[in-house]
């Protein structure tokens, strides 16, 4: 949820409608983020506060023991089932819930370490089984955990033991090494390549361009969010276990899988000790979110999620800032200070004068193209906000140090002095990130984990603002791909270090598991090119206008890029089409003669005609409606029979529709590519791989035709078309073969092995 709970924003707008004409046109009339808060804070109400109150009741984040025992029940009936993933989230959510030191907690503790056992994640068994006995788990019972314990121990002893000797010499001539232990790849390294250098114009501000040439699947950029909220309520589907698949089916939110601070996913989850919502991989995160935002944060838990995801991120990045950076900031950069900013080296976003802040405030917020009561409804909800904080207790510590010190009437912290500048800055990034906040994508695998195929979706699990990143400008045809990494170790580049101390230094060095976002060539940049990516409408799946019309409202301004610009010129000046053209674009076939179809005028209603003129049949457009929405029927059934384990019923039904699809579908219309790709994971549920290859091919076909030869789109079809060919006879060089036929550079597309590359919907605000 990005913007405020409907209720909120319903009351927000009542109370714009109800001010004063004088009062509105005041507030439109100011040009200043600073007085738009302020002029804000000075119409807050304690209803508008209480309102919150009322709202914020749905979203109890409240340590619950009744609400622990439950889980803690449910947990118990996977359990029994076997469903051993199912039954680790359930004690998870019961963990959290339950309040410190009680029962219920050391209890939840010890039944998720039985799962977690037979899941054969012993170290994390162990981890919860110290946890139980440490929050007083039955005296009675303690003989089960030390049971437990002793074959964890057993199990770890062994897996060592066969570790040493996998890593013995196979020979005396084969001399021990210190590479035998060192990983296969080394830790990720944030910065941008050597081969992009920072660029600034009037028309287009802080942008990449290539200094020299880089070739496709190279790595331009890598780099961290400065800060990111995990999105509650994303429901993952997992727990499908065998025959227990149709019946034991649970749906788990984003938020009961993962870190809340580095996304890592997890089953053994470390619960926050004064709410039942945040939860982390590890406590060396949970204490790190502790000082950074949420010892603030705790007490605001159900507020913040009532106002949203971008109210929340714009907080913690303030939080995360503080005054001095937020003061810094402020101060007019110099011709000096700009060619140092300019001058990324290895990493822009460790700039020693600022640091990666400096990248975040100067951001454009667009506080003059935002309709008065967006920006209104936007000023509010950082005004109460800052009231709610300012209630909770003691200010931030990076934010109690003012220039002027304490009010004359001598309140504790000032906070209703200097510190309005938190609140300033809260809409300050509310508004920077409605056009710059960053979804954080993953593939999530899908259906029976025994399966011998394997079915996934993206899904969106955070958004985040990344200062490297974000100065890439948008092009409808992009020259990049995105690939997002949650959980890696991640090291500064050399030069990183070498600066100054600034805000992020300590994180460097510490080598925290985080988030991380790459950034590589989708096809070959020549020197003097932008560097440029999709912020959500791409050309290969939205028309032009569409695509200017969404840019527009969510970007303010009119796309120019290649795509749009070739449009235009084709309006203005209409290039003479070959015979058949539109045809081939619509991949409909003639019924009677096999010729492409085009359309018979600009009129949707006028239907379809042959573009051969010996043979010149026309076809109704319900007609062709009819034939196309039977065969989509058809294509649902035979996956909801693959996924109800019935392959060979599908498959029938896949071939029928083929042989249907065959007489008016090119091969090229995305409708037999998915058919395609359909057919062939019948194929391999069934062992058939070479079937299942033949028909992915074919699938490539359709998708490099709809989305382009280098589009992410086909790199995944050609990822699993060599999974195919591996699992067919394990030849490399058949799978060489299947990549080179569309790269130049079969290797390039491993990186995307367990990664999601995204283009994302708007970057994380448009549908």
């Amino acid at each position: 949820m990005d913007l405020p709970c409907f209720q909120w924003q319903d009351h927000v707008a009542q109370k714009w409608r109800a001010l004063e004409p004088k009062l509105k046109e005041q507030f439109t009339s100011l040009l200043e983020i600073d007085d738009v808060f302020r002029c804000a804070l000075r119409l807050m109400r304690q209803d508008d506060l209480d309102f919150l109150q009322q709202v914020s009741a749905a979203y109890s984040v409240q340590k619950d023991a009744e609400l622990a025992a439950k889980c803690r029940e449910r947990g118990n009936s996977s359990f029994k089932t076997k469903n051993y993933t199912a039954a680790a989230l359930h004690y998870s959510k019961g963990i959290c819930f339950a309040p410190s030191s009680s029962e219920q907690l050391s209890l939840c503790y010890a039944n998720r370490s039985a799962a977690l056992y037979h899941l054969q994640h012993y170290q994390e068994c162990l981890d919860d089984i110290d946890r139980a006995v440490k929050n007083g788990y039955p005296s009675h019972l303690l003989h089960k955990l030390e049971d437990r314990r002793t074959l964890c121990f057993t199990h770890l002893s062994v897996h060592e033991k066969g570790r040493e000797d996998d890593q013995k010499p196979a020979s005396n001539d084969c001399k021990g090494s210190d590479t035998a232990n060192s990983p296969s790849v080394g830790p990720l390294t944030v910065g941008i390549c050597p081969q992009v250098v920072v660029d600034s114009t009037v028309e287009k501000g802080r942008h990449l361009v290539a200094a020299n040439r880089i070739a496709a699947g190279e790595v331009i950029l890598t780099d961290r969010p400065y800060s990111c909220v995990l999105i509650p309520g994303m429901e993952e589907v997992k727990g499908k276990v065998g025959r227990y698949s149709r019946d034991s089916e649970v749906l788990f939110g984003v938020e009961d899988r993962r870190c809340h601070r580095c996304l890592t996913e997890t089953l053994s989850l470390v619960p926050c000790d004064g709410c039942s919502y945040s939860r982390y991989c590890s406590t060396g995160c949970q204490q790190e979110a502790w000082e950074e935002h949420h010892r603030w944060e705790c007490a605001l838990g159900a507020h913040l999620m009532a106002m949203g995801v971008m109210s929340q991120l714009a907080l913690r990045v303030a939080l995360k800032a503080g005054l001095k950076n937020f003061l810094l900031a402020r101060e007019p950069i110099s011709d000096e200070q700009k060619e140092c900013f300019n001058n990324h080296s290895s990493d822009p976003s460790m700039s020693s004068y600022g640091g990666s802040y400096l990248n975040v405030y100067n951001l454009l917020h667009h506080l003059n193209h935002h309709s008065p009561a967006l920006r209104f409804m936007c000023a509010v909800t950082a005004a109460t906000l800052y009231l709610k904080l300012s209630k909770a207790g003691p200010p931030p510590v990076s934010w109690s140090h003012t220039p002027q010190g304490p009010n004359k009437e001598g309140e504790d912290a000032d906070w209703n002095a200097e510190l309005w500048m938190l609140g300033s800055a809260v809409l300050q990034h509310i508004l920077q990130l409605r056009c710059n906040a960053q979804a954080i994508v993953v593939l999530q695998d899908t259906g029976a984990t025994n399966s011998l195929v394997q079915s996934n979706r993206e899904i969106r699990i955070a958004t985040a603002v990344f200062p490297a990143l974000s100065l890439l400008n948008h092009s409808c045809c992009p020259n990049t791909s995105l690939v997002f990494n949650t959980g890696g170790i991640i090291e500064p580049s050399g030069s990183a270090l070498s600066a100054d101390f600034s805000e992020g230094e300590a994180e460097w060095r510490h080598k925290a598991q985080g988030v991380t976002v790459t950034v590589r060539a989708a096809k070959l940049i020549t020197p003097g090119q932008e560097i440029l990516h999709c912020y959500g409408p791409h050309s290969s799946r939205m028309a032009t206008q569409e695509r200017r019309r969404l840019l527009q409202e969510q970007y303010y301004f009119l796309c120019q890029c290649e795509a749009c610009s070739q449009h235009q010129q084709d309006v203005e000046e209409p290039r003479q089409q070959q015979p058949g053209a539109e045809g081939r674009d619509l991949g409909l076939l003639c019924i009677k003669c096999k010729g492409s179809l085009k359309k018979r005028s600009e009129d949707r209603e006028a239907g379809f005609v042959c573009s051969l003129s010996s043979c010149s049949h026309c076809m109704s457009l319900s007609d062709v409606n009819n034939r196309l929405q039977e065969i989509r029927v058809n294509l649902e059934k035979a996956v909801e029979l693959m996924e109800t384990d019935r392959p060979g019923e599908a498959l029938r039904l896949l071939k029928k529709t083929l042989c249907q699809s065959g007489v008016i579908l090119a091969e090229t219309h995305p409708l037999q590519g998915e058919l395609a790709d359909a057919t062939a994971r019948a194929y391999a549920s069934m062992g058939d791989w070479n079937n299942a290859a033949s028909h992915l091919e074919r699938s490539t076909v359709a998708i490099a035709s709809q989305f382009g030869k280098e589009s992410v789109e086909l790199g995944r079809q050609l990822f699993k078309l060599a999974q195919l060919h591996f699992n067919r006879n394990n030849n490399l060089w058949v799978i060489f073969l299947s990549f080179s036929q569309w790269f130049p550079r079969a290797g390039s597309l491993r990186h995307s092995q367990g990664q999601a590359t995204s283009l994302p919907s708007l970057r994380s605000t448009l549908p």
